[in-house]
């Protein structure tokens, strides 16, 4: 049975496509067509920066936001003196999130200011111990001690975003490939990609719980909903802008595709994990049609950054052991 989170977002996506009177072409076995590539290429975060008032943003808002971070983005593409000294120590800093050339989500005529539409603050409704261990993640990064201690994107293993699982990946490029007793997701980012088995009833027996878990799917209209369970126990943990997103193997994700236009779906999704947060969240996000194509993501061929960053370690021991010995 749908909870009632969920049975709201249904509703409300289903007025959304109806209202705009747009039916999704057929794949050749009848289905709503979502092949193709897409992008969720956004200024939009997961959660609501500070400065906006509330969840739809004003032009102003949006013109400020904007101004700023297509500022931060010049800044970063912009030309790099050969010359300059390397950054001090702890001042290296991760400008990624701000290589966003798109400006903010529009969803159903409305400028976003975040992808969480509740809880009303746009904010992880996080219980207090599942926040302290969020932030301690974050801490976590600075283990150097072994390949183990490192994040799991970072050995190769997976991209965080689980194969456009949500919340929401943080790298833009996706493809969906249809049949007509599967769909799958396939992410750019660490080459990730979901097989939904559409029609199943049920999930997987609960001693199997594979990366990314998982999901199911079955057509509502011409939404394509993805039910994803059995989260894997090392798998718990999302990548999104600057932030590690928890989750439990409890967890249950339902998603919803719908393609609201000739070049956009609309996607919306629902976390429930009582073992994490305070209550059901939900956000949404738009995809938009790309020619771009979809990049081979060869991580360990050009996984370098692993053994300097443990080569590093290796030198500040060395440098702290150094500064011990001639301690009086």
């Amino acid at each position: 049975m749908l909870g009632r989170a969920a049975l709201i977002l249904c509703l409300l996506t289903a007025t959304a496509a109806d209202a705009q009177g747009y039916r999704a072409p057929r794949t050749v076995f009848g289905a709503p067509d979502l092949g193709g590539t897409w992008d969720n290429d956004s200024m939009t975060q997961l959660q609501r920066p500070k400065g906006f008032a509330a969840l739809v943003a004003t032009p102003y808002e949006a013109a400020a936001y904007e101004a700023t971070r297509y500022g931060r983005y010049a800044k970063v593409v912009g030309p790099v003196d050969p010359n300059a000294p390397a950054p001090e120590p702890d001042k290296v800093t991760d400008d990624d999130r701000f290589e966003r050339p798109r400006g903010l989500d529009r969803i159903r005529g409305e400028i976003r200011s975040s992808q969480i539409v509740d809880p009303a603050d746009g904010r992880l409704p996080y219980t207090p111990q599942a926040r302290a261990a969020a932030e301690k993640a974050l801490k976590d990064e600075d283990v150097f001690d072994h390949p183990e201690g490192r994040p799991f994107d970072e050995r190769c293993l997976l991209g965080g975003g689980g194969g456009i699982a949500a919340p929401i990946i943080n790298r833009d490029h996706m493809q969906i490939v249809q049949t007509r007793d599967h769909v799958a997701l396939f992410g750019e980012m660490n080459h990730e990609v979901r097989i939904v088995r559409l029609g199943a009833r049920d999930h997987l027996p609960p001693a199997m719980a594979p990366w990314m878990g998982d999901p199911i799917g079955w057509w509502e209209g011409d939404t394509l909903v993805v039910e994803t369970t059995r989260l894997n126990p090392n798998d718990g943990w999302r990548w999104n802008s600057g932030l590690w997103i928890k989750l439990s193997a409890a967890t249950r994700i339902v998603e919803r595709f719908t393609r609201t236009g000739p070049g956009e779906i609309t996607y919306s999704f629902l976390v429930e994990d009582p073992a994490t947060y305070t209550q059901p969240w939900r956000g949404e996000a738009t995809f938009r049609a790309t020619t771009a194509p979809i990049f081979e993501f060869a991580c360990h061929e050009g996984n370098y950054a692993l053994t300097n960053i443990l080569a590093g370690g290796r030198a500040e021991d060395a440098r702290k052991a150094r500064a011990a010995a001639t301690t009086p």
